[in-house]
């Protein structure tokens, strides 16, 4: 009664662990631990009966035991979870099922024993042992996934060693199974195990499908050879097998299958969006294709929110790559607070074509981590094309500007009048040589601004006046090369908006010595006074008498 006891204890405090374990960490998938806590709870029922004397009712339970541990390892090795790519553990399996299945036949035979050795339980044990072993080496360096070879490994040992020395030494093992299980929950490293990872899905290779046809035919053929030699002992066992072997293979199929399609359809809405973003003349009608691809490849209730931003400044702090030496991620995570949710940033940057079109940007999309993980590859692709498209249209517009820029030189290189072509931030793209002229200088400085050119007292009216919307006049002094200033009246338009323009074109009518404007500009929108000076200067000319 003691000893049923203490089994009844250690099966409760390592099921509660695991459930504490599931409740604190808040892994991505829940289900692989809680099926393990419920195999933990039906292994110390079972050890509990043995401990009362109930052997049957015990080994229906080890049993119990068997199926919650298949179905909560196999769950760790769905698509998405720490095994993406299943189909060589699958692979093992079916061949280790058969293996097994022939030296149950022809070595353990009619009594299911070697000895004292229940060769189920060993059997039982050792497939547990290439599946937790199998995770392990996915996984890496886990002290969870090593916790969960060691549970398994301490079977093993005592479903071996326990009927040949009965006694609480040999029953060591399943107290390690316990107790390992319980702290694999524990430690921090348990929700990696579940963390959805990227799928690599591997080239298809012959020998591994030989191995699961042989896999596949074993069945058959020991029953076959058992009816050729008399009596079929042992067919409950061999129809088993033969379901285990062939379940597995309709899973391995599915799963092909199902890779497939997915692949297809992500060939499919890429190829979609290509030739949408081809077609694209501007960058409404990029993020269109874009957002049109993104509901094609992903299901609408895995994300929560799109932001196709073409510009750094418009990107939160956390989605602006940082400083980082050597060519920037095509991707990255934003964490959150729900695991189950996050954030995945795909710059809109090709290094190549970075001078063309230098704010960046990205595609920011939330949704579920499982679904953001298992596209990551296809969204870069699609972010970079694109990026693409953009730098493209980026590339015309400035085509464009250049020759616009070109035709306007041509046209008024010999006239009279000053023309000033500025981006938004003021900064001269081009200027008519008149200009020059006015200021009395041979060339411009390459990367000089409208503000440079403007005496101090005026640039704050200047700014002021270019940072609205629409048409106006403004009234300022240039500061020319030998120090002195020139009155001028500049008339600037807003074509900020026009493809082949996009900045601010000024024309500017100089003031000669002794002469103020004659009268006040006909813009009446947005004009500027006259600055204070000319004032004081037409009051001098007026009272000089």
């Amino acid at each position: 009664m003691l000893r049923a006891i203490e089994w009844a204890v250690l099966g409760i405090g390592s099921a509660a662990a695991i459930v504490y374990g599931v409740r604190r960490y808040r892994p991505a998938r829940l289900g692989p631990w809680l099926l393990l806590a419920g195999a933990i709870v039906a292994s110390a029922a079972g050890d509990v009966l043995t401990a009362l004397d109930h052997p049957g009712v015990a080994d229906v339970c080890f049993y119990v035991m068997c199926v919650l541990v298949a179905g909560g390892l196999l769950q760790l090795t769905r698509i998405g979870a720490i095994l993406v790519d299943r189909a060589r553990l699958i692979d093992l399996l079916a061949l280790a099922c058969s293996t097994l299945l022939v030296v149950w036949v022809f070595a353990v035979g009619d009594a299911g024993r070697i000895g004292d050795v229940s060769g189920s339980y060993v059997i039982g044990a050792l497939l547990l042992l290439a599946v937790v072993v199998r995770v392990l080496v996915a996984v890496g360096r886990n002290v969870s996934a090593t916790l969960l070879v060691a549970g398994a490994v301490g079977v093993l040992v005592s479903d071996i060693v326990q009927p040949l020395w009965p006694g609480r030494l040999s029953e060591t093992g399943f107290v390690v199974l316990y107790l390992a299980w319980g702290a694999a929950a524990l430690h921090p490293s348990m929700v990696r195990l579940t963390e959805p990872a990227t799928p690599r899905p591997s080239p298809w290779r012959g020998r591994w499908a030989a191995l699961l046809g042989l896999s596949v035919a074993t069945p058959p053929v020991v029953l076959l050879i058992e009816a050729i030699h008399g009596t079929v002992g042992d067919g409950v066992v061999i129809a088993v097998a033969g379901a285990i072997t062939l379940l597995l293979t309709i899973t391995r199929l599915t799963d092909s299958v199902a890779l497939n399609g997915r692949a297809l359809a992500r060939e499919r809405g890429l190829r979609q969006a290509s030739a949408a973003l081809v077609a694209a003349a501007d960058t409404a009608a990029v993020d269109k294709a874009v957002r049109a691809a993104i509901a094609e490849l992903m299901p609408p209730d895995a994300l929560r929110g799109t932001d196709f931003a073409v510009d750094d400044r418009r990107l939160p702090l956390e989605a602006v790559p940082g400083p980082e030496a050597g060519p920037p991620p095509r991707s990255w995570w934003i964490e959150g607070e729900d695991r189950d949710y996050a954030t995945l940033v795909c710059p809109l940057r090709l290094e190549p074509l970075a001078v063309a079109r230098p704010s960046g940007g990205a595609l920011i999309l939330e949704g579920r981590r499982d679904t953001l993980t298992a596209t990551r590859d296809t969204l870069e692709v699609l972010a970079g094309q694109a990026a693409l498209a953009l730098d493209r249209i980026s590339l015309v517009e400035a085509v464009g500007r250049r020759d616009s820029d070109l035709y306007l030189r041509a046209v008024i290189r010999n006239s009279a009048n000053i023309m000033v072509v500025v981006d938004e931030d003021l900064r001269i793209r081009y200027a008519s040589p008149s200009l020059r002229e006015l200021l009395g200088a041979e060339e411009l400085p390459p990367l000089a601004t409208l503000d440079d050119l403007v005496h101090p007292d005026d640039r704050d009216q200047l700014r002021q006046a270019f940072r609205g919307s629409g048409d106006g006049v403004v009234f300022c002094s240039l500061v020319r090369a030998d120090k002195t200033q020139v009155l001028i009246e500049a008339t600037y338009r807003d074509l900020r908006e026009d493809r082949l323009v996009q900045g601010f074109v000024v024309t500017m009518r100089n003031f000669p010595q002794g002469h103020e404007p004659a009268a006040p500009p006909r813009h009446g929108d947005n004009r500027e006074t006259a600055p204070a000076r000319v004032n004081r200067r037409s009051s001098r000319h007026k009272f000089r008498y």
